[in-house]
């Protein structure tokens, strides 16, 4: 098994409710809870966290193949959002994810296979995909 990154996300708590500073190879930010729930609105909560690292893959997805096909689509813009229903066999979570390109950029054609594209981006298989989550207590 091979880890997908070569350092872990960390993440640190202290005693400023529900700040989390969350730390990556090169930087920092804070992560928080909006004050509805309890925070500071300091930083994203983890729902946005979550959506932004969808939104990021597909961008960054679509803008690969674009560039590889030379196609003139100067802007990519995805919003994303999600619901959760409660249903008689579990909570089932739907994620809406829009993609447009401003100005009309792209034919009929070049939509269609773009969003095949998003479809099969890495987060986006994550999220279609089964998702395991092993916790260990560190020493």
């Amino acid at each position: 098994m091979q880890y997908k990154l070569a350092l872990p996300v960390r993440g640190t708590i202290g005693t400023a409710k529900y700040q989390c500073t969350i730390k990556w190879r090169n930087g920092r930010f804070i992560a928080d809870e909006p004050p509805s729930s309890g925070g500071e609105d300091q930083g994203p909560d983890p729902y946005t966290l979550l959506l932004s690292s969808l939104v990021t893959c597909t961008l960054v997805t679509l803008r690969m193949y674009i560039e590889r096909k030379g196609w003139e689509i100067p802007e990519i813009k995805v919003n994303a959002n999600m619901f959760q229903e409660k249903k008689e066999d579990g909570t089932h979570t739907i994620i809406d994810r829009d993609i447009s390109f401003p100005g009309n950029t792209a034919d009929a054609e070049q939509k269609k296979k773009l969003l095949s594209i998003a479809k099969n981006c890495p987060i986006s298989r994550i999220l279609e995909g089964e998702v395991k989550i092993r916790s260990f207590m560190m020493k």
